[in-house]
């Protein structure tokens, strides 16, 4: 189940957006301006410099340069002589991640200073912070905002708490009044975004590391990380921890130090970079450094600061469908290849699960959807479930030999709300079912038909997003051959 309050928060090594935590807990403004010292103006060259200088790129998952963005967004600023808006991304959609939340309730007045440091240096004409409807860090944003003075105005816009939220295209038509989905085609919000305005769209986190890089300068900023990656990274480190928690850390830092800090067990493997990571054994935990870089070299991404480790007590496979099934549920469901090749994916992996088909059919289904769509979300997702079939291969042999794991689903991932209390499957009496077909009619996403005309489906519970579909498939059925009977625990 996501958490409702905001996990604790540790540090290895120098606090720099965590500075002033243990001292003051939240800081008001008075208290960050103890901790963090002033901060000054910079025109557009100088900040550009700045982002240039510590190679800062995006926190929320993508890692773009944020020079690129700013560039790109003063260019277009004077092509088209507008003026431009800049927007604060703090949506964090992602189940697993909490460090956004972290910044917004301890930290507001960084975030708040980034996007000053921003707005100052583009002469925007307003400042918009996105944030979502679970109310976690609202409020302090909005008290942080009533103790000082924005360059411009500045607003805070709620939107609804779903996955998609945190896609910046998602972001800004909800910004704009309309629905909040990804655009149906690929637009660059540098150049038409907030009420068409050129806008400079990056996360919360992002802007707290432009406002500590301010202060410090760029030589001192990068006194930590590493070459390539300056600084200091957030990690949201949840699932099997005994000690779960926001850590800040150096880029560079070993990733066992991370996991040995929040007491991880041994297990089969770690989800890293979140629900559009990938999966990492625990043999390359053991190399791993925290950095994009680091990451890539063992398999794994950093994302957006993620960490899902897995204790030796739950089936990874059946972790792993279960993101799959809510995945496919969070689709925009505009574009067919994310609206119908999702679901087929999330049965693919239910099948492979199940030990009734090969992990072949997981890698078909991720190739259906892969580079195709409005957004990335069908590319994160298949990304995950092939990270899954590669590196759960011992998992997946036992799984094909019909007998299983042993290890039951514990749901350890982070997924929103509380487990299915009351789990249903599809059965069929197949002395009654004559292959009419229209259950696969009604619910395509679910039952397919076999080679002969008859009604295939996996064994596995109908996920909670298609038992609508499933109650109207057996409703229809001529002969009373398809039944839903509760799945025995």
């Amino acid at each position: 189940m996501r958490r409702t309050t905001v996990p604790p928060v540790a540090c290895v090594g120098e606090p720099r957006l965590t500075a002033g935590f243990a001292e003051f807990g939240r800081l008001d403004l008075a208290a960050h301006e103890e901790t963090h010292g002033p901060v000054g103006p910079l025109e557009a060259a100088g900040l550009l410099r700045l982002a240039e200088g510590i190679q800062l790129k995006g926190k929320g998952g993508a890692g773009f340069p944020f020079a690129r963005k700013l560039r790109a967004v003063l260019e277009s600023c004077e092509r088209q002589d507008l003026g431009a808006v800049v927007v604060v991304n703090a949506t964090e959609g992602e189940p697993a991640s909490w460090k956004d939340k972290v910044l917004l309730t301890r930290a507001p007045h960084l975030i708040l200073d980034g996007a000053a440091l921003a707005a100052y240096a583009l002469d925007a004409e307003e400042i918009v912070l996105g944030v979502t409807d679970d109310e976690v860090g609202r409020g302090s944003l909005m008290e942080a905002l009533a103790e000082r003075r924005m360059p411009v105005p500045t607003s805070v816009v709620t939107v609804p708490h779903r996955f998609i939220s945190g896609e910046g295209g998602a972001l800004v038509n909800g910004i704009n009044g309309l629905p909040h989905i990804p655009p149906g085609t690929k637009k660059r919000s540098s150049d038409s975004g907030v009420n068409g305005l050129p806008t400079l769209l990056s996360n919360a986190e992002t802007y707290a590391q432009l406002a500590v890089a301010a202060r410090l300068g760029p030589y001192e900023y990068a006194s930590l990380g590493t070459d390539d990656e300056p600084g200091t990274v957030l990690l949201t480190v949840t699932g099997a921890a005994g000690r779960p928690a926001v850590v800040e850390c150096a880029a560079g830092t070993p990733l066992r130090d991370i996991l040995d800090l929040c007491e991880v067990p041994d297990g089969p493997g770690i989800l890293t970079g979140g629900y559009h990571g990938k999966w990492i054994t625990a043999e390359a935990a053991a190399r791993a450094e925290i950095s994009r870089k680091g990451m890539a070299a063992v398999g794994g991404t950093l994302g957006a600061g993620i960490i899902v480790p897995l204790g030796g007590d739950t089936c990874p496979l059946g972790e792993a469908a279960q993101v799959v099934r809510y995945l496919a549920g969070e689709s925009a469901g505009q574009c067919g290849p994310c609206k119908r090749g999702l679901p087929d994916l999330a049965r693919a992996v239910d099948l492979a699960v199940a030990g009734s088909q090969p992990a072949d059919i997981v890698r078909a289904a991720a190739g259906e959807v892969k580079g195709r769509g409005a957004c990335s979300h069908p590319d994160g997702t298949a990304r995950f479930a092939l990270s899954a079939v590669e590196v759960f291969v011992e998992d997946l042999r036992l799984h094909a030999a019909g007998e299983g794991c042993g290890r039951r689903v514990k749901g350890v991932m982070g997924l929103p709300g509380a487990p299915d209390a009351a789990p249903q499957k599809l059965t069929l009496d197949w002395s009654r079912c004559d292959g009419h077909g229209l259950c696969a009619h009604v619910v395509p996403d679910f039952i397919r038909l076999d080679a002969n005309g008859y009604p295939a489906f996996p064994p596995t519970p109908v996920p909670t997003w298609l038992r609508e579909g499933a109650s109207k498939a057996v409703k229809v059925c001529p002969e009373l051959a398809l039944r839903l009977t509760k799945v025995d625990s």
